[in-house]
């Protein structure tokens, strides 16, 4: 329930029309408890939504009501907003730039009604990153993308599990400027939103916070890098400071290969693929991917388009139903 005693209102946008977005959208919504809990809104395309139903056999007595506007959503129904033009191509398991396109329009039109206050949270299905780029989207992510919509000047890139939390420090960088990139700043700074959230959205009290190192062995006492030493030391301390329960640098592999991992409420990883090979390893099917820090709610699935595999009924919706109870939740 919102805070008008009303079934929270999910807004969820369709993802690049060629990946499993819709896929895993419709797979989720047939699932009964979504309807009990919140009044689920595709921005989409009603002739697309459709289109995909048809496809997953188990899923086409899904009752839709199509809508213009999130004032008309009906509960018990999978409300849909025509917020993607129709003539654009539908080419399934291929990057093409109408499918970006397509996501474009629709994490627009989402996103102008999240911060307007009309839906209570926002569900992404995934795109791809070089398409959007192609279609004029400026950010490397959904992330970059919120954060800049919202103003806030910094969030974190949260991927969320019943057993792992995992944080990066860098979002989407390549390797190359990871490294010039740290710095005590940013690693405070995301380690205020990480506690924040910890204790906000996920109802902790005093988490416990493990911040990995940068190079391999946490540098090896300077050894194989000094970052550790110079950097995310001086960090850990600063945040401690604050009465955030930091610790670390701790070597990335022993960290996520022993116990150590399950005595923190989450961790704070350096890098993308840090973060993300091991809590993927480990909550594929159950990750959910939460931007912290913004003043609106945010999630995703924990995967991307998946070309490979769309259009064959072979996409498991574990994740964006986690994503939206995630939202429904928090």
């Amino acid at each position: 329930m919102n805070i008008m005693g009303q079934k929270t209102i999910i807004g969820i946008t369709q993802g690049d029309t060629n990946g499993i977005g819709y896929e895993v959208i419709v797979k989720a919504l047939s699932d009964a408890r979504i309807l009990e809990m919140c009044t689920p809104v595709v921005y989409g395309s009603s002739r697309f939504f459709g289109m995909f139903r048809k496809e997953i056999p188990e899923t086409d007595q899904i009752a839709t009501n199509v809508i213009l506007t999130v004032a008309d959503a009906r509960p018990k129904r999978v409300n849909i907003i025509n917020a993607v033009p129709d003539n654009l191509a539908v080419e399934i398991g291929q990057p093409a730039l109408d499918g970006a396109k397509a996501a474009k329009a629709s994490l627009e039109a989402a996103t102008a009604d999240l911060l307007a206050g009309k839906i209570d949270a926002m569900v992404t299905a995934p795109f791809n990153k070089h398409t959007m780029h192609d279609a004029g989207f400026g950010f490397s992510g959904h992330t970059e993308y919120l954060i800049n919509a919202t103003g806030v000047g910094d969030g974190l890139m949260f991927l969320c599990s019943s057993h792992l939390k995992v944080g990066v420090a860098t979002n989407h960088l390549p390797i190359s400027k990871v490294a010039p990139s740290i710095n005590k700043d940013l690693i405070v700074g995301k380690l205020r939103l990480m506690n924040a959230s910890l204790v906000k959205d996920f109802g902790l009290v005093r988490p416990k916070i493990a911040v990995l190192g940068l190079n391999p062995h946490a540098g090896d006492g300077g050894f194989l890098g000094s970052e550790e030493i110079d950097v995310i030391a001086p960090a850990v301390a600063a945040a401690t400071s604050e009465g955030i329960l930091a610790f670390g640098p701790y070597p990335a592999d022993g960290f996520f290969g022993s116990d150590m991992v399950n005595g923190f409420d989450a961790v704070l990883a350096m890098y993308h693929d840090q973060g993300m090979i091991p809590f993927k390893s480990s909550s594929f099917d159950d990750g959910v991917n939460f931007t912290a820090g913004l003043p609106v709610v945010r999630t995703s699935p924990d995967h991307g388009t998946a070309f490979a595999i769309a259009g064959k009924n072979q996409a498991d919706p574990g994740s964006m139903l986690s994503a939206i109870f995630c939202a429904i939740d928090i």
